[in-house]
């Protein structure tokens, strides 16, 4: 008789431990969906105001609303123009018109621009650019639009000083006290910052590769006409759109005043940090309307007009072009 041989049995199968839920679920489809659902969570605690300014724009002259609206749409080229202006490198055209329409969405879910600046981070650093690079054309950028804003603000108020009247709308002692205050918060702010060592070193270090870029991008004529150029044309741009949404309307105050009531809004609410301005422009812009000159009733009615076109009309399809980009890799 043969030996039986004994069959050697198949070693067990061993089934793999089950994937954690967080690592089974799709995130890049979960993050493309979350901007529409804060839009929509943000539009519903927000229709009565959406409406109000829909309803003010059925009297209103729809040429100059158009006008408006087409302000609004050159308002991204501009920026285009002053992100690009702030790197060496040549950014992709396309996506960073893209890019900046959806970051104006994400600047709504946001306070204080923290979400456009995420997006715009996100889009340099996948081009390629270092976090550091990345964050130094960040700083570039807001210091050429505050430039820029200051300056025109200050040529206006040179050039029509008679254009607002805050006594009847605010204490001057008042007006005084919040900028005082807002002063003195910003210097203990970043003196507590730089008594901290860890802080002082990172600031160092990162002003170091600003200053370095900065230099750098200004010994090329195009990126400075890129960057100081759309840093200006920016914020004309929108406040031609207000001008003429208060054409529209038939707003009684004479246009080069509805622009320095412009600046001068967008300048104190930069100094309230609220998701996409929300409240804090709103306010601004009436009491500047009226201290140029208008009735209360007209500015809060040129004011959600005006809005409504800049801030909830594209606030859709910019969270529909934000989770494409997510999509799509670009973010």
């Amino acid at each position: 008789m043969q030996p039986t041989v004994p069959v050697q049995q198949p070693p067990p199968i061993r089934r793999a431990a089950p994937l954690p839920l967080y690592r089974r679920l799709p995130l890049r489809q979960v993050l493309c969906l979350l901007p529409l659902v804060a839009v929509a969570v943000w539009v519903a605690q927000h229709r009565s105001l959406i409406g109000s300014g829909a309803r003010q724009m059925f009297t209103a002259d729809p040429w100059w609303l158009l006008t408006a609206v087409a302000t609004t749409g050159l308002g991204w080229v501009a920026v285009s123009f002053a992100r690009q202006g702030t790197v060496l490198e040549r950014l992709p055209a396309r996506r960073l018109l893209a890019t900046q329409f959806a970051a104006g969405a994400a600047n709504h879910l946001l306070p204080s621009g923290i979400g456009a600046s995420a997006v715009n981070i996100r889009f340099m650093t996948g081009c390629g650019l270092p976090p550091a690079r990345s964050s130094a054309a960040l700083a570039l950028y807001f210091l050429a639009e505050a430039v820029t804003r200051i300056l025109l603000l200050l040529m206006l108020l040179a050039a029509f000083p008679e254009a607002l009247r805050i006594g009847p709308v605010l204490p001057e002692r008042t007006a005084g006290l919040v900028v005082w205050a807002a002063v003195a918060g910003a210097v203990v702010l970043v003196a507590g910052l730089l008594m901290i060592g860890r802080v002082r070193r990172v600031i160092r270090d990162f002003l170091r590769t600003a200053l370095a870029d900065a230099r750098s991008l200004h010994l090329r004529p195009s990126r400075v006409l890129a960057l100081w150029g759309g840093s200006l044309a920016f914020p004309l741009l929108q406040a031609a759109g207000l001008v003429a949404v208060a054409l529209a309307l038939e707003l009684d105050v004479w246009p080069p005043h509805v622009m320095l009531a412009y600046l001068a809004a967008s300048a104190v609410a930069a100094l309230v940090p609220s998701p996409g301005g929300i409240g804090s422009v709103d306010a601004a812009l009436v009491i500047a309307l009226v201290a140029a000159g208008a009735p209360v009733e007209a500015a809060t009615s040129t004011v959600l007009a005006y809005r409504f076109i800049t801030l909830w009309l594209p606030l859709v399809p910019g969270a529909l072009v934000l989770g494409a980009l997510v999509r799509s890799k670009v973010l």
